[in-house]
């Protein structure tokens, strides 16, 4: 039985990592899937691969950052399958890192911005098409960063993550009477091309895996089936949480 069978939801930063594998795993399950992300070519990769695997899928490209694209996807889910029942708020940055001093504000700027506002205008256009659909799932991507842990020169990723856990359970407090759940994920280490970057040798992959109690990397299908989760039925009474799903990291002290 497909757990998402004639849901609709949207997918943003589907173009690799987490997004990608959680755009294919809703399509498996029965969704039709609105896929999001700056890079037209990887999108329409996607696409093919969703319909593949007997799946339906749009794609649109743009910058979470603006207003009208927010609306745009919300407006395409509506017009190309009829409604909106998950959105799945994956994309985001880490940013320059970099000592409070020594960060430009452009840098504190534009990743506020990616991560935090993104999500502000995520729920704008999201919410009513959920409240229309009498109710639904609303996910956001945040971070263990600065909500157990604290790591030296993350100070504008830790703050903009820990943002999204506000605005979640402020909006699952507001929304909830209408049937809309709303969750932050808060992956570990993930083998993602963002994580890729941040931990660039062999030394430094093994110091990040090391730092969790698993003594390694999630894969992206890991993190996507957790969003499965939250976005399913198996979590109807699951609303306001900061759902770690870190292998340990925020407990291991070895």
């Amino acid at each position: 039985m497909n757990m998402l069978a004639n849901k609709v939801a949207i997918v943003t930063g589907a173009s690799s990592g987490i997004g990608y594998a959680t755009a294919k795993l809703f399509a498996q399950e029965g969704a039709a899937v609105v896929v999001a992300a700056r890079r037209q070519p990887e999108l329409d990769e996607l696409v093919q691969a969703i319909a593949h695997l007997g799946g339906q899928a749009v794609a649109i490209a743009g910058d979470i950052k603006d207003d009208a694209f927010a609306k745009s996807l919300v407006d395409k889910a509506i017009e190309c399958f009829g409604g909106l029942d998950i959105a799945f708020n994956n994309a985001g940055t880490m940013g320059v890192a970099a000592a409070v001093p020594d960060m430009p504000l452009e840098a504190w700027r534009d990743v506020i911005e990616t991560n935090l506002t993104s999500t502000f205008l995520a729920a704008k256009y999201q919410l009513p098409a959920l409240i229309q659909q009498g109710g639904g799932s609303l996910i956001f991507t945040s971070t263990f960063v600065g909500y157990t842990a604290g790591m030296p020169g993350m100070a504008a990723y830790a703050a903009s993550k820990a943002g999204i856990i506000g605005l979640t359970q402020v909006l699952a407090s507001e929304y909830g009477k209408q049937g809309i759940r709303v969750n932050a994920l808060l992956p570990g280490g993930t083998d993602t091309p963002m994580g890729q970057a941040a931990a660039n040798t062999p030394e430094a992959r093994e110091f990040v895996e090391q730092l969790h109690a698993l003594k390694r990397l999630a894969t992206p299908e890991e993190i996507a089936h957790s969003a499965l989760y939250l976005a399913s039925d198996a979590s109807s009474f699951t609303t306001g949480s900061a759902m770690l799903v870190d292998g340990g990291v925020s407990i291991n002290r070895v």
